[in-house]
């Protein structure tokens, strides 16, 4: 029987170069956005989340969490320029339920959970304010005519409130007055707002967004990644020390260390690198270092799949496959091999991808299963029906565009 990390044999034009896989990418990204669009346009404001079968879990009304609204922002406004019908007014929807209810009219900021009564958590979350400006550096390239006011409004708050110009990153969580919760920093909220940083950029050609989201990436991955092995530590103090022992929300900070963050970064890494000219001569270093190590240490190699997280022998912790890092592998392992050219990268987008379509892709009900258990059967410890399309829609429509630029970039730049 042949090994699971030496098959599939990479030979041939690579599947990106093939037109019937990228026609397959495409038929699965209209799958997506057609299963939770506008099915999960909540009448009363935002969206809502849907069950299984892609109805609204909660019917009624419930607390809109702000990464959840402002990433179906995204989306829809990658679904709107692609050219979906119905897509735009997911954008206008989702802007409105910012600006009108997430945003904190008295303190500034965005609220990170709110329901039909108002706030329900008035927490300050760096992590909701990054999506923020991806939703509104997004709307902008699709041509929103309310983008540039959320897009300046928000870009202030980061720089006022959340940004240490001292570390070079974001501090991470405030109460309602901006009053600091705790001294934690996290790498997670930080990753995302690189991501978001260089949309910014990209909308505005801003050099400030860029600087930052180069700073981030200096402290995060060419300090602390690669003094630990390349393993991306997670959890900090204020002076930004690791701190190995941290245990927090399950989701958002888990114990450990979390393969799929590493496959993440290594995307941003070329990306950012494509966007400073290739100056940063360490960026792809560190990026084919990051998705090598993860997928040596984070892959099942018995049954596929990446465990979630790992304690810092390696050891598996948390033992269920997520959908999310093999979205990341793909968006990675595609985006390495374009810069690169090296066939490892082809081989471990194949796999990851043969892996996604067998267990994540949930051609029952639609979209995809978001956990499963170790015996790769589905199951709802963490997540609860179908939370996400962001993960699941990048992973089809990175791969389809160079790696010089996010989604939203490529299809305009597509356009000219």
């Amino acid at each position: 029987m042949a090994d699971s990390t030496e098959w599939p044999q990479v030979a041939g034009p690579a599947f990106t170069d093939r037109p019937v896989h990228r026609d397959w990418l495409m038929d699965q990204a209209r799958g997506l956005i057609s299963f939770f669009l506008p099915v999960s346009i909540n009448p009363v404001g935002g969206f809502h989340v849907l069950d299984r079968a892609g109805r609204p879990l909660w019917p009624d009304s419930t607390v809109r969490a702000l990464h959840g609204t402002t990433r179906m922002v995204h989306c829809a406004a990658i679904a709107h320029m692609l050219g979906l019908p119905g897509a735009d007014d997911a954008v206008d929807h989702g802007l409105k339920y910012i600006w009108q209810r997430h945003r904190d009219n008295t303190n500034g900021g965005y609220f990170w959970g709110v329901g039909d009564g108002g706030a329900v958590d008035d927490s300050k979350q760096a992590y909701g304010h990054a999506f923020v400006l991806l939703a509104a550096s997004s709307a902008k390239v699709a041509g929103h005519p309310d983008a540039d006011r959320l897009l300046a409004d928000v870009t202030g708050i980061l720089q006022e409130r959340f940004w240490d110009a001292a570390a070079g990153a974001t501090t991470e969580e405030y109460h309602a007055d901006w009053s600091p919760i705790s001294t934690y920093r996290g790498q997670n909220s930080n990753m995302h707002l690189t991501e978001a940083l260089m949309a910014a950029f990209e909308a505005t050609e801003e050099q400030h967004y860029l600087d930052k989201a180069n700073s981030i990436a200096a402290l995060i991955i060419n300090r602390h990644a690669r003094a630990q092995g390349w393993r991306v530590a997670e959890h900090f103090d204020a002076a930004w020390t690791v701190d190995r022992g941290y245990s927090g929300d399950p989701m958002l900070r888990p114990a450990g260390v979390t393969p799929g963050h590493a496959l993440e970064w290594a995307r941003l890494l070329i990306q950012l690198w494509e966007l400073g000219g290739r100056a940063a001569d360490w960026m792809p270093v560190a990026a084919r270092e990051l998705f090598l190590t993860a997928c040596r240490t984070g892959w099942d190699a018995a049954n596929g799949g990446f465990y979630y997280t790992l304690d810092w022998d390696d050891r598996p912790i948390v033992r269920d496959r997520y959908w999310w890092p093999c979205c990341e592998g793909i968006a990675a392992a595609s985006t390495l091999y374009r810069a690169t050219g090296d066939a490892v990268f082809e081989g471990w987008y194949r796999r990851i991808w043969g892996f996604t379509n067998r267990y994540f892709l949930d051609r029952e009900c639609g979209g995809w299963i978001p956990e499963l258990d170790d015996t790769l059967a589905p199951s709802q410890t963490v997540f609860t029906g179908k939370p996400d399309l962001y993960h699941a829609l990048q992973a089809c429509l990175i791969p389809l565009y160079p790696a010089d630029g996010s989604v939203t970039r490529q299809i305009a730049r597509s356009f000219d």
